[in-house]
């Protein structure tokens, strides 16, 4: 299996490149500028540049984009569709970095986390964003993906404890009652997808044992 992580300079990128070394798994990283992951191969290329014939080795493609500043969060669709568009009609798998403010709240999986009264206010944007992304992504019969949702509290430098509860499309919580996971753990729940490729054409997610 031969894996290519784009956007691997990012800090999510970064981690399932390493998760996925360290298992002795194929990877490449892809990314703007100098290379700051822990892979020896390395493409130097921005995400908008790739063509079909620079993923044609690869298996599995990891979308590990992300943006935060405001008149960049379109890119979140725009760049994820462009990605559809080179692997589309393929086997190729595309695994997706996702968001969680799009996990549903009700069996009817007509609310979402980020419409809460309590959400907050600054990463609104940022939810709508990724949810207009994960919508698109449902509309593309055309590609073996999978978008994988953090928990709520999404931390950068939380503990590798190596242990994570599989979801759904519903928010859930552990038996503390949290919905919360590390960057590290979530690393290794999509490395895990990555290998087993058991969620095609879905959005599952991940939260703290």
């Amino acid at each position: 299996m031969k894996i290519a992580v784009v956007c691997a300079n990012g800090r999510v990128g970064r981690l399932v490149v390493k998760e996925a070394i360290d298992r002795g798994l194929d990877v490449t990283a892809i990314a703007k500028g100098e290379n700051q992951t822990a892979a020896k191969q390395y493409i130097c290329r921005d995400l908008f540049d790739l063509t079909a014939e620079d993923v044609a080795a690869y298996d599995v493609i990891v979308d590990a984009f992300g943006a935060w500043a405001e008149e960049e969060l379109p890119n979140h669709s725009k760049s994820l569709m462009h990605l559809c568009d080179i692997v589309s009609g393929t086997k190729k798998r595309l695994v997706v970095v996702g968001g969680a403010g799009s996990l549903y709240v009700n069996p009817e999986h007509t609310a979402v986390v980020s419409d809460g009264p309590d959400f907050p206010a600054i990463y609104l944007p940022l939810a709508k964003a990724q949810g207009k992304a994960l919508a698109d992504l449902r509309g593309r019969k055309d590609v073996a993906w999978t978008f994988i949702s953090p928990a709520g509290d999404f931390q950068a430098e939380g503990e590798r404890t190596g242990a994570y509860i599989l979801a759904g499309e519903e928010l859930t919580l552990n038996e503390r009652g949290e919905s919360i996971i590390s960057y590290a753990d979530y690393a290794i729940a999509m490395v895990d997808e990555i290998v087993s490729g058991s969620h095609i054409q879905e959005r599952i997610s991940v939260v703290r044992k």
